[in-house]
């Protein structure tokens, strides 16, 4: 997963992180913005997952998204 692309297109991408992650606020997308440890973080935070399921629920996403 190429995270240059993905913060080259993060604006693109928020409303689809969004409709995904509905529990990830405005400013939590605003405070990510594309970088792959903050996004990983914030969902580890909002859901309780473990970090495997968080890199495994992002790449997965990202795959479909880039």
């Amino acid at each position: 997963m190429n995270w240059d692309i993905i913060q080259g297109k993060w604006d693109q991408l928020k409303g689809s992180v969004k409709q995904q992650w509905g529990d990830l606020t405005d400013d939590d997308l605003t405070q990510i913005q594309g970088d792959r440890d903050r996004m990983a973080g914030k969902l580890q935070e909002r859901y309780g997952w473990a970090k495997t399921e968080v890199d495994e629920k992002m790449n997965e996403f990202f795959r479909r998204h880039v």
